[in-house]
């Protein structure tokens, strides 16, 4: 089997784009892959295009040495715009490999070790009494992993965001919730790294201790050494490693303790090669994976097979629940999808991923300039998303 063709299909859904990547052979078995990296899709497009030229004639089945030769044979190995169309690749192989072959894509992992695969929920509020409704509802709903975010301190269209507003009234709502909702539940708070250390550690001491079970990305990620010294100001559980684009970046965190629940993105990380290099590692010291899911259904098909495959898996993110719905699951555009059953996915048993794209509904859906919201302080700094 040889690899004929490699497809791009920039694609708006819901509101904003997934870029979809096609892999075709000579025996008419093809693959599907997902790149992350949003907002910056046509520069993963422009690297999906050098790698084109590699890819033609390989055998689809030598996944890792084709990992090897993307990565290696460029002498500027990485980086989260080659890693994010290496993703890609690398899921659509997985995918072409389980269809060859008439497994599911688990099965190229080492088997299934659960049949159903749990997720968490997202929500927000622009008051408190709103923020415990909608955790009462989830709860309702049997979600019981929550994840919570941010207060802002001002009106969301200003696009002014200050750390030191929010902080203090996050940390009132959230003690609120868990006095609301008791112990049972599962809180976390995502903070989309928009705080200082000095800003996620007063967070964190302001509520009573066990207020919240995790801490998603509250600084930004480029220096361990920071979230070591913010490790040793609060016992908060931190859950890191969304925009990880390789294992040696999520390394430091495994090592050094940094991270409790690794967020590994598999459409950012290198695909399913280097997850499970990743997931064992955490595996040796004693993480659980918690993976960031923020894009379609090929994204969430190829997680829930990697969490379908691994012992230390927490729960995985999706983006649709009573209180929200990004409508990135579109079925006019995805055909055959995973289905959602309840707050969580059953681990399909057909060959590959378990996902079709609409090729044909993508030409009346074309690529929209998508930029992530533009933050600044009241001083006109600028501030994370």
């Amino acid at each position: 089997m040889k690899i004929t063709d490699v497809k791009v299909y920039p694609t708006w859904v819901g509101s904003r784009n997934q870029l979809i990547v096609k892999i075709e052979t000579d025996e008419g078995i093809y693959g599907w892959g997902e790149s992350g990296l949003s907002g910056r899709e046509l520069a993963v497009e422009g690297a999906l295009r050098h790698y084109r030229a590699l890819l033609i004639g390989q055998d689809p089945l030598r996944i890792g040495l084709i990992w090897q030769l993307l990565y290696r044979s460029q002498y500027f190995e990485g980086g989260r715009v080659l890693t994010a169309a290496q993703s890609a690749i690398d899921i659509a192989l997985y995918d072409i490999k389980g269809k060859a072959l008439g497994v599911p894509v688990y099965q190229l992992l080492g088997g299934k070790q659960r049949d159903y695969v749990n997720c968490f929920a997202t929500t927000d509020a622009d008051n408190v009494e709103q923020l415990i409704e909608r955790c009462r509802l989830l709860l309702d709903h049997g979600w019981r992993i929550i994840r919570m975010s941010p207060a802002y301190a001002g009106p969301r269209d200003a696009h002014v965001w200050e750390p030191w507003a929010s902080i203090g009234i996050t940390a009132e709502w959230c003690a609120q919730v868990r006095a609301a909702v008791g112990s049972g539940p599962v809180l976390g708070v995502d903070y989309h790294h928009r705080l200082s250390v000095a800003e996620a550690a007063s967070f964190c001491q302001r509520m009573p201790r066990g207020t919240l079970d995790f801490l998603e990305e509250p600084i930004r990620d480029e220096c361990p050494e920071a979230y070591a010294q913010l490790r040793r100001m609060t016992d908060v559980p931190m859950a890191i490693g969304e925009e990880f684009s390789s294992k040696w970046q999520a390394l430091p965190y495994i090592e050094g303790g940094l991270t409790n629940y690794m967020r590994l993105d598999i459409c950012n990380i290198g695909g399913f090669t280097e997850a499970m290099k990743v997931a064992g590692w955490c595996e040796a010291h004693y993480i659980d994976l918690m993976p960031h899911n923020p894009l379609g259904p090929i994204c969430t098909a190829a997680t829930v097979h990697l969490a379908a495959a691994v012992p230390n898996f927490f729960a995985l993110e999706v983006r649709y629940s009573p209180t929200e719905d990004l409508h990135f699951y579109d079925e006019n555009i995805f055909p055959v999808q995973l289905k959602l059953e309840g707050t969580r996915f059953r681990v399909p048993d057909g060959p590959g991923l378990g996902v079709e794209f609409n090729e044909k509904d993508f030409a009346g859906r074309p690529f929209k300039f998508w930029e992530a919201p533009k933050l600044y302080r009241s001083d006109g700094s600028v501030q994370n998303w």
